[in-house]
């Protein structure tokens, strides 16, 4: 009976930190923001409790937009990913020439600091000196300079473009790696009976890398949701708000305004939303890696 419990014990010793770290670093700071956000926190020394109406304020036709509009830029930004992510996780799986130097040249993106690479993005979209816009003018495609960082539609997807080149590099690696540890005698037995390579690849390798699919898919997708510094370095949520999704509108309510109270039930909210659609996500990918068609 000793011998069980100190075993019991010991499980205990070695969860302690992981708990301690939940604790501390996730839940503290969840059930505090949960509190703060029924409250009129501000500047002000006093605080008081306002129950909903801070849920009341941010439900309305504005706050609407930048709800689909968090979800739109989200979908393209994680689509795109994951689809140049694979298909260049797949040129580098292949026996080229070169393929050594060419896995090195995918991590620039990832290595250079986020900030240094989003101002270099910030330089190419300007429009008076950007070497994209220089670039359609000499070629016959814009009659003048682009600015694209300057209206609501170029904008929004100049951002979006910003975010995958920084996102790929990340969605190749973990789809090299997938690729590398399906065995090489399912690919050897195919390719005996005459298969070719966009059959292996249909039948062997995208069913056998769809577990990574899904799990990548999932992490892009929390950091695509909750992505600040490539939208509030490149516009601020400008122009207009075209830009402005829901972490920039929670940023520049709580920070900029100093409505703490009000920051907090849009952060409550982007958190309910991110778990809901996590968990969907989760569920029916998982049907679909397993083949069921419920």
């Amino acid at each position: 009976m000793s011998v069980q419990r100190n075993a019991v014990i010991f499980a205990w010793i070695l969860l302690f930190p992981a708990v301690l770290y939940v604790t501390v670093i996730v839940a503290y700071p969840l059930v505090d923001t949960f509190i703060l956000s029924f409250t009129d926190a501000s500047l002000k020394k006093t605080t008081n409790w306002v129950g909903w109406v801070n849920y009341g304020k941010i439900f309305n036709s504005t706050f609407a937009e930048v709800i689909f509009r968090t979800f739109v830029w989200t979908f393209f930004s994680v689509s795109i990913k994951m689809i140049i992510g694979v298909f260049g996780a797949t040129m580098l799986n292949s026996a080229v020439p070169g393929r050594a130097l060419f896995r090195v040249l995918t991590m620039p993106p990832w290595v250079v600091p986020m900030a240094i690479g989003i101002f270099m993005w910030g330089w190419m979209y300007n429009g008076q000196f950007g070497m994209i816009s220089g670039m359609l003018q000499r070629l016959g495609l814009a009659s003048g300079p682009v600015a694209f960082l300057a209206e609501g539609s170029t904008a929004f997807w100049a951002t979006i473009i910003t975010d995958v080149w920084i996102g790929v590099p990340l969605v190749t690696l973990y789809m090299l790696a997938a690729m590398q540890a399906i065995p090489q005698d399912l690919y050897e037995a195919a390719w005996t009976d005459g298969a070719g390579r966009f059959y292996r690849f249909r039948r062997i390798t995208l069913p056998l890398i769809v577990p990574s699919m899904i799990t990548m898919s999932m992490l892009s997708l929390i950091a695509t949701f909750n992505s600040f510094d490539i939208i509030w370095i490149l516009t601020r949520g400008g122009p207009s708000g075209e830009t402005t999704t829901m972490i920039i509108d929670t940023y520049r309510t709580a920070i900029g305004s100093n409505k703490y109270g009000e920051g907090a039930a849009r952060a409550v909210l982007i958190c309910i939303f991110l778990s809901i659609f996590c968990l969907c996500y989760f569920r029916v990918t998982s049907r679909l890696a397993s083949g069921d068609k419920r």
